[in-house]
């Protein structure tokens, strides 16, 4: 029951977005949210498993089209190191970002982004999108939700 009160939020919020219109990319809340998602995409490609728990807020919740859902932050946070870390890196599409505020909590981030997979050095990666959910506690910005489309 959770997890569908869950998708109606994300569908609501998917809605909201179409309504607002997103911020421009000369606004404090995109610059933040651009410089947010390099930050933990930099710990991301250089295993800073340390700075990817602190940006993930501890009520994470991480949906993937391939791989279900997850609400396990130190969980995912181990599947990282495990699957991830020295084998794929992330890159974003140069542009592609969108930010959208949610009142009173934090921010919306839509892009498209590719992942390099080390052991696989001549497949082919195709841009995929993402929606990360910003949730801002004071002065600090924290991932609570994230939908990864492949």
């Amino acid at each position: 029951m959770k997890q569908i009160k869950t998708l109606f939020a994300l569908s609501l919020i998917g809605l909201t977005t179409m309504v607002n219109a997103q911020v421009g990319h000369d606004s404090e809340l995109y610059q933040t949210i651009a410089r947010m998602d390099s930050i933990y995409f930099n710990a991301y490609n250089t295993c800073d498993m340390e700075k990817q728990a602190e940006i993930y807020d501890e009520d994470l919740e991480f949906y993937h089209d391939m791989g279900g859902l997850s609400k396990d932050k130190q969980g995912i946070l181990e599947s990282i190191e495990k699957n991830i870390c020295g084998k794929v890196t992330r890159e974003l599409v140069s542009g592609s970002i969108e930010v959208y505020p949610i009142n009173g909590f934090g921010a919306v981030e839509m892009a498209l982004h590719k992942f390099h997979n080390k052991e696989e050095p001549n497949a082919q990666s195709h841009p995929s999108k993402f929606i990360v959910i910003w949730k801002q506690v004071g002065d600090h910005w924290k991932i609570s939700r994230v939908v990864s489309l492949h």
